[in-house]
């Protein structure tokens, strides 16, 4: 588990989500998966004091992923040392009237993380290229120029979204936002098991809505669009990571290992240095605060 080539996960080329892996364990137990990560997320935790200090990065993590991938968890468990005043976490549901009134990546542009803090997308701004591409008459309710029935939502149409995703993507990560994209990669039978789960379990009954089986009915569809999503908009400076979901505690264990080894890599990174005049005379405050005692 300690010599994980991480690069396995990221994107550089096109892919075929059928040919990539759902399932990992690295061959350890539960109880180590869950240590790992104790040990990763508490250095990511001291990597975010420090970026918050720093203050001139922000750091995007997007998270897409079917319903039931672990999007939930692996948010609360991957970021559960971080300071709370520097991480935000967003979930995009339906847009809302005033959403409406704006492009379609108003509502992200935001959302986005200040300097010096985490901004965590739980659904992204991918929807539009995802469940929209499913689900075509969403787009009317957009209120497009030039798009007055689904018959004008062509191949162009889609073309242009994943430039401006892309444009967009580039924009943020030249002015200092650090973008990762995870897409939690789960296996349609492990999906069928934890809705069960969720019918089964009185205590996870709220989780369970009739509307997962009619999505579950489109699988097909949108394994099709997050395969395209991926490769069109895999980036250097916007990577997409594929992560096998179905072991929960192995897939948060990749995804913050991915986050901290490339975060580490960022040597500018540090706490700012005490004004001359301040470092000087830290022995005198120190003295003059002692003395109230």
């Amino acid at each position: 588990m300690e010599n994980r080539d991480l690069d396995q996960y990221r994107i550089q080329k096109a892919i075929k989500l059928q040919e990539r892996p759902t399932y990992e364990d690295f061959g350890s137990s539960s109880k180590d998966l869950k240590n790992k990560l104790e040990e990763i997320r508490e250095e990511l935790g001291k990597f975010q004091d420090k970026l918050y200090a720093h203050g001139k990065y922000g750091v995007l993590v997007c998270l897409q992923g079917m319903d039931t991938a672990g999007k939930d968890s692996l948010i609360r468990e991957v970021f559960k040392d971080f300071n709370v005043r520097g991480v935000t976490v967003h979930s995009f549901k339906v847009p809302t009237e005033l959403e409406l009134k704006h492009d379609y990546l108003w509502r992200h542009y935001i959302a986005l993380p200040a300097r010096g803090k985490f901004s965590v997308f739980n659904r992204t701004h991918y929807e539009n290229v995802l469940v929209t591409k499913v689900h075509p008459g969403y787009i009317l309710g957009e209120n497009i120029p030039g798009v007055n029935s689904v018959n004008d939502i062509d191949e162009a149409f889609w073309e242009n979204r994943y430039r401006q995703i892309n444009d967009f993507e580039r924009h943020i990560a030249e002015n200092g936002t650090l973008v990762f994209k995870f897409f939690l990669h789960l296996s349609k039978e492990e999906q069928r098991q934890r809705l069960l789960r969720r019918i089964r379990l009185r205590e996870k009954n709220w989780k369970f809505s009739p509307g997962d089986l009619k999505e579950r009915k489109l699988w097909d569809k949108y394994q099709d669009c997050y395969e395209l999503a991926i490769n069109k908009t895999s980036k250097e400076h916007a990577p997409w990571y594929v992560i096998p979901a179905d072991n929960k505690k192995a897939a948060r264990v990749i995804v913050a290992s991915i986050l901290l080894d490339a975060l580490k890599k960022y040597k500018d990174i540090e706490e700012p240095e005490l004004d001359d005049e301040i470092k000087a005379n830290l022995e005198t405050f120190k003295q003059e605060l002692e003395k109230e005692s």
